[in-house]
């Protein structure tokens, strides 16, 4: 079966129109609850020093879900979702083992990251639109436009194995590197590599990929780059393995309008700033070092 690139290719020499990208007002139908969770994160001082309750999350099993209520808007405010799908779950429950071993925790990296770029680009891809003949007859057709790629982030070194799969989900993508390092006593973020350029077209996708999104010192100094090159927050969608809410508080709080897509949301950070129950160091779990 071809790869959606190829099937791109493939349609080089049919009559293509492009489609001007537009948000969609969702219907119904086509965002009832069971698709993924969702966190409508208003800001809260205090939410980092409260138990997980405080997020009100719309689970998949609620009653909502089942009469196909509508999702939410954001109407300004930070969303978070965090999909409900067994195979996010199964992944996750890998990775929270301390008994997996650094290749299969890469790997169970990589799959959690395929899956949540794939909800995080719902409604969020540019088309080109025109004909082809198939092997029976002339149909009409719908290709994700390859003259604008998303440009994916990874924050280094960890946000290379979760971001690993990202080219497989998504047809275009141009990929930029950043480096940014956790002071160990103070929990202060420092950079140490950026590959971003000096500025970013109008109007890009950006998708910012660090698994575990803890005190937010990190990613919110990651998008304040983006941002300092161009980007809006509304432009930006925040991949994440495991959040805790110091993190998403921040994030809240600075950046309206931006989406953060996580496999899970734990209860809290200690004072080491690791996760809580969360997976351990990402990084070393997933590269050996």
């Amino acid at each position: 079966m071809p790869s959606p690139s190829t099937a791109t290719a493939a349609a080089a020499g049919a009559p293509l129109h492009r489609r001007p990208y537009a948000p969609r007002r969702l219907t119904p139908a086509a965002c009832s609850l069971p698709s993924r969770a969702l966190v409508k994160f208003a800001p809260a001082p205090m939410l980092a020093h409260r138990p997980r309750p405080c997020l009100a999350v719309a689970r998949a099993a609620s009653p909502d879900a089942a009469t196909g209520a509508k999702l939410p808007t954001s109407g300004g405010q930070m969303l978070v979702f965090v999909p409900p799908h067994p195979l996010i779950k199964h992944w996750v429950s890998v990775l929270r083992n301390e008994q997996t071993p650094c290749a299969v925790f890469r790997s169970a990296m990589a799959e959690l990251g395929r899956l949540l770029v794939y909800e995080a680009s719902r409604d969020w891809l540019p088309t080109i639109t025109g004909e082809i003949q198939t092997p029976v007859a002339v149909s009409s057709v719908e290709f994700i436009d390859p003259r604008e790629p998303v440009m994916v982030v990874p924050i280094l070194r960890a946000g290379l194995a979760l971001a690993e799969n990202v080219s497989s989900v998504l047809p275009a993508t141009k990929t930029y590197h950043l480096g940014l390092r956790r002071d160990e006593e103070t929990l202060q973020p420092s950079i140490y590599l950026n590959n971003l350029p000096n500025k970013i077209p109008e109007g890009t996708r950006v998708l910012v990929v660090d698994p575990m999104l803890a005190t937010g010192g990190t990613i919110v100094a990651a998008i304040d780059l983006l941002i300092e090159r161009g980007v809006t927050s509304k432009q930006i969608k925040v991949i994440s393995a495991v959040a805790a809410p110091p993190a998403l508080t921040k994030l809240s709080n600075k950046f309206p309008g931006l989406h953060v897509y996580a496999g899970m949301i734990d209860s809290e950070v200690d004072e080491k700033g690791y996760i809580v129950p969360g997976l351990g160091d990402a990084g070393d779990r997933s590269f050996a070092t």
